[in-house]
């Protein structure tokens, strides 16, 4: 009767924010592994924080609503990836995908299985 239908617009919509918020996670991760990296240049890491600073400071200076923060920060961070050596970034992409590959596995149930019965035991005064 009720079939698992993939096409469904709401399960589409459903994996498109999982595919979003995973992506938003993993870019949040290689920011602060590319700010504590040695090897990126001192100005560069101004970005992020500068982003982050503006969003807690009060004064806007787009008044557009939380749009213009959420820009900011949005664009702090890409062009923080983006002005990034190449090499650096892949490096700490390619261990965050060894780290996540690493927690899937130890997230799998053991393979022993434990075979037993059970029995009903009726309550007291019967």
């Amino acid at each position: 009767m009720f079939e698992n239908n993939t096409n469904n617009p709401l399960d589409q919509a459903r994996k498109a924010n999982e595919g979003f918020f995973k992506g938003l996670y993993n870019n949040l991760r290689l920011i602060v592994r590319l700010l504590k990296d040695d090897r990126v240049s001192p100005l560069i890491k101004l970005l992020p924080i500068g982003a982050l600073i503006y969003l807690v400071v009060p004064v806007d200076i787009l008044p557009i609503n939380p749009i213009d923060d959420g820009l900011v920060v949005w664009l702090g961070g890409y062009l923080f990836i983006e002005l990034c050596p190449d090499d650096v970034v892949e490096e700490h992409r390619i261990a965050l995908r060894q780290l996540k590959d690493i927690e899937v596995n130890t997230d799998e149930p053991a393979s022993e299985v434990i075979d037993g019965s059970y029995r009903d035991v009726p309550p007291e005064g019967d």
